[in-house]
């Protein structure tokens, strides 16, 4: 017999519970690895894949228009209107091998033009930046912790970025500046705080361990675009394919804001093209057989303006690309509802209309990859999102 009491009870446990239920999903697979690089200060989704054979492309692209394929400095074609910069020749092979996949005319609920309230929306899974409850691959950590998958997460980072916080504890690294410590003063140190306070210790300890896997990674310098990014995929490489590490990374790469002197198939925006491509390459290359199992997924707050402006750059825009990399990925193909170029598509007659809703994107990932359930993802991880349904197969 149950008595009312304790039906009440195990009901409401059962409802507060609902949100987090995984979904028994045959593609969801325990090995799968995810990696988030998110690059902040709004990248030119018009240039890393230029809509080359679009009617009104050349007019308003002016200076930083890219050439035809086949042409010096032009496009690597994706099909009969699309192409990659030419800075982007790995990913091109990625393509080419159905490796990859490109999402254009991409945005996030975000309509405004500010790079902090548009990462915090990107970040937050919410539909304003006012939202202060951590971020939605934390709450998807929950979700999967309360289920019992109890792998982690690293920041690739010196603190943890907005999408990973929350209730769950994740691990950062980032390259140091300064001469490693020889290992028997760590070793002496790691006895002190034992001694002394082991809660402390025990953080000290995951430091170190976290240190070691990273490994020659941690050597690496900062400073330009490829010197940037290549520390930090070694060591994302590193973590995931540690059969005790984490199994999502998030990679944080700054310097995407391009207003002045752009540049078009060489110049600024071409410099740092190259360094992302090198890093996905050697990302996919420091994987080995992990590569088969893994998924990245590389971001922007917004998109730029579709006309060049009066500094040879490009201003803050609304929609944007999205590129999915990866061994896990049914790529080789172009996913967007292209909306045009011509002014009555334009969004505020000045930027890439957005059609497809970046949370779709993010959800196919966790559902796909991760199994987790719809409710999950629409109550748990992205309050307000059941009009953003999760983009199908788009993994493997």
């Amino acid at each position: 017999m149950v008595d009312r009491r304790t039906l009440l009870k195990t009901s409401l446990q059962l409802t507060l519970l609902a949100p987090f239920a995984r979904l028994t999903n045959a593609a969801a697979d325990k090995n799968s690895r995810f990696v988030l690089v998110i690059l902040r200060g709004a990248l030119d989704g018009l240039a890393a894949c230029a809509p080359y054979a679009d009617s009104q492309y050349h007019a308003l692209r002016g200076p930083l228009a890219l050439g035809a394929p086949g042409t010096e400095g032009g496009v690597l074609k994706l099909d009969g209107t699309f192409g990659l910069h030419p800075a982007l020749t790995n990913l091109h092979a990625l393509y080419q091998a159905r490796e990859l996949t490109v999402l254009h005319a991409v945005a996030t609920p975000y309509r405004e033009r500010s790079h902090f309230d548009a990462q915090k929306v990107l970040e937050a899974g919410k539909l304003t930046p006012a939202a202060t409850d951590g971020g939605w691959l934390n709450r998807a950590l929950a979700a999967m912790h309360g289920a019992g998958d109890t792998h982690g997460a690293v920041a690739l980072n010196d603190t943890v970025p907005l999408v990973l916080r929350g209730d769950v504890a994740v691990n950062t690294w980032a390259p140091s500046r300064l001469k490693n410590a020889d290992e028997d003063l760590l070793a002496r140190v790691r006895r002190l705080y034992e001694a002394v306070d082991p809660p402390l210790a025990s953080k000290l300890n995951e430091a170190l361990d976290a240190r070691s896997i990273a490994g020659d990674a941690a050597n690496g310098a900062m400073g330009g675009s490829q010197q940037q990014v290549t520390p930090l995929v070694n060591a994302a490489a590193r973590f995931l394919r540690s059969p005790d590490g984490p199994r999502i990374a998030v990679i944080d790469v700054g310097g995407w804001d391009t207003h002045a002197n752009q540049g078009g198939a060489q110049g600024n925006l071409a410099t740092r093209l190259k360094g992302l491509d090198a890093g996905i390459q050697t990302l996919k290359t420091e994987l080995g057989p992990v590569w088969a199992d893994t998924t990245v997924l590389v971001v922007t707050e917004f998109g730029r303006t579709v006309a060049v402006n009066g500094t040879r750059g490009t201003d803050h825009g609304t929609g944007g690309v999205a590129f999915l990399a990866g061994g896990a990925v049914k790529g080789g193909r172009i996913v967007s509802d292209w909306p045009g170029l011509a002014s009555r598509e334009l969004y505020e007659n000045r930027d890439l209309m957005p059609t497809t809703d970046l949370r779709r994107v993010f959800k196919s990932v966790l559902a796909e990859r991760f199994g987790m359930a719809e409710s999950a993802l629409e109550h748990a991880v992205f309050p307000d999102s059941a009009n953003a349904k999760p983009l199908e197969h788009l993994t493997a």
